[in-house]
């Protein structure tokens, strides 16, 4: 679940145009060419992150809101830290009885195994709950959305109010949300398969419930899921 906390910056969602190239601008040369200049910085930041994971200084970014038709401006968090690499996507061998297209989550090994034929599966790292708010069963997609937005549930805006934390009652869908690019609702639980600002909690257990995965990562499921597919969570 969506957990309220540090933001974290996030390359995946520095974006000019969505996967399917919906909604994107059709702008002029000239236009195009200076978007491309404002990501300058931005590129260069990511061959020093990949070079050395260090941590960089924010500075502003822009996405397209397919729904508002506009770019949108928001600062990206001040520390972006290097996933390791054993949770980064991978296509692995993997042993089981479920069909191909099925979800398997592997809450104790931290990742998520999208079945594939032959025997395969397309392996990613992911965030679980932490202690009291693990689960096991079965479920299926009910609902997939972009850049979701967030209802913190009562308990938790309760439980975070002990903290000293105020929660939101609603926050609109876009970079700084807590989940992310893309969410996928599992039956008719609180608990989402989503994207995450905070990419350290990527191998961690921090969540409430649900399962976190890079914004990168999220996007590329989202668009191999449909809705009905069946999710089991180990």
């Amino acid at each position: 679940m969506g957990d309220w906390g540090r933001e974290r910056f996030d390359l995946g969602k520095v974006s000019t145009h969505n996967c399917k190239g919906e909604g994107a601008p059709n702008l002029p040369p000239g236009v195009l060419m200076r978007k491309l200049i404002r990501l300058l910085p931005l590129m260069a930041m990511a061959l020093v992150i990949g070079v050395t994971g260090f941590s960089i200084p924010s500075q502003a970014a822009q996405y397209w809101d397919t729904k508002k038709r506009e770019w949108v401006t928001y600062t990206p968090s001040r520390q972006f830290t290097k996933t390791p690499r054993k949770y980064k996507r991978k296509l692995v061998r993997y042993r089981t009885d479920e069909k191909p297209g099925t979800i398997v989550v592997d809450t104790k090994s931290r990742y998520l195994y999208h079945v594939q034929e032959k025997g395969k599966a397309m392996r990613y790292g992911i965030g679980v709950g932490r202690d009291g708010f693990t689960w096991k069963g079965v479920e299926r997609v009910t609902r997939k959305a972009e850049w979701p937005g967030w209802t913190p549930p009562p308990e938790m805006r309760a439980r975070e109010a002990k903290k000293g934390r105020t929660l939101p009652a609603y926050m609109k869908g876009g970079p700084n949300n807590p989940l992310g690019a893309r969410a996928l609702y599992l039956g008719s639980t609180i608990y989402r398969i989503h994207g995450t600002n905070e990419n350290w909690s990527i191998g961690q257990a921090v969540s409430s419930g649900c399962f976190r995965m890079l914004n990168s990562d999220v996007e590329y499921l989202y668009e191999k899921v449909k809705v009905g597919t069946k999710v089991v969570i180990l």
